[in-house]
């Protein structure tokens, strides 16, 4: 698959591009990978995006513990313990997680370049199974699969301002929680208030939305908001770069959204508590915030979101286009 697929994600770059007029300062690069490999890259990715803000919340706990008399402090082991409990919690969570990826864009750079970063992953094992489960013909599903993640891809290479963006909207989120733990308890007091007011903490942010103090949930729904515009734009790339070259593409595309429908039981809870409920409604809400915006104005009006953060759309403004396309006509217009 490896030499298909190095064909195949170079082709789809120059699909992309002449879609989206997005064209990144150098060629993608694709992996194939196994489900364990997925789930390692996707622990480097965290450390790199988390290991800052930890490392600081690590710092502070160290500084106060040692303000404690001996008898109060947690030993050693106890603390390792804690961290292999969590480990092993999220190791859990990737690995049924893992199951069901077929391809991935890793986004978060190094500030030392390495041969992992910026690389386009498909997992072998999910994309094949894919494949003999529902008879799509191997080529072209694999350019499908190749359009979509190239595009995710173009978006964060290409708009130079977006990765930078993305990971201060992260560390904001992340920042008033890691520097005082009390905010949990603060925030679970919250969630059993929504939780009695009928109202569920889990639908926009997932676990997050559970933990989330004020400033946290203003920089939650602007990720939110990103990531549907980015799914959104991704989706319409990779129907319309692959109408001509992927005969298929209608049933594809047809077939995983009623995959991404099915999960029940057990699943079905894993998947609220992470928000991935969410990110199947930001495949949607983008996708009808994208289309609403260029029967506006075409291509050109949609463009103006690659501008600057202050050009993107808010949560609201993406699940009401016409309020985005009134905003940046009158900002244009001065």
């Amino acid at each position: 698959m490896q030499a298909e697929l190095d064909e195949l994600t170079a082709r789809a770059e120059g699909l992309v591009a002449e879609a989206t007029g997005l064209h990144p300062p150098t060629p993608a690069r694709a992996r194939v990978i196994d489900r364990a490999e997925w789930v390692h890259a996707n622990v480097v990715s965290f450390q790199r995006l988390l290991g800052p803000s930890l490392e600081k919340l690590q710092a502070r706990r160290s500084e106060r513990s040692s303000q404690l008399p001996l008898a109060l402090r947690l030993p050693p082991a106890l603390t390792g313990a804690g961290r292999a409990v969590s480990g092993a919690q999220l190791g859990l969570v990737l690995s049924w997680m893992s199951t069901r990826v077929l391809g991935q864009y890793d986004l978060l750079l190094t500030e030392e370049p390495t041969e992992d970063q910026d690389v386009v992953y498909y997992v072998g094992p999910n994309v094949v199974a894919m494949e003999e489960r529902h008879g799509f013909p191997p080529g072209q599903f694999r350019l499908w699969l190749a359009l979509h993640e190239v595009t995710h891809r173009c978006q964060f290479t290409a708009v130079p301002w977006l990765r930078d963006h993305f990971v201060s909207l992260v560390d904001q989120g992340l920042e008033p929680f890691l520097s005082d733990p009390r905010h949990l308890v603060e925030a679970v007091r919250r969630a059993a208030d929504e939780v009695r007011s009928g109202r569920s903490p889990f639908d926009d942010a997932g676990m997050l939305g559970l933990v989330a103090g004020p400033e946290q949930l203003d920089a939650l729904r602007r990720i939110q908001a990103l990531m549907s515009l980015l799914e959104g734009h991704g989706d319409v790339t990779m129907d319309r770069a692959g109408a001509a070259e992927v005969p298929g593409a209608e049933r594809f595309s047809r077939v995983l959204r009623e995959r991404r429908q099915q999960v029940r039981g057990p699943a079905k809870l894993l998947q609220k508590v992470l928000g991935l409920d969410a990110k199947m409604r930001q495949y949607a809400e983008g996708e009808g915030f994208v289309n609403a915006v260029e029967r506006a104005g075409g291509r050109d009006l949609l463009d103006r979101v690659w501008r600057g953060p202050e050009w993107l759309p808010s949560l609201p403004e993406i699940r009401d286009p016409d309020r985005w396309v009134s905003r940046v006509t009158a900002a244009g217009a001065r």
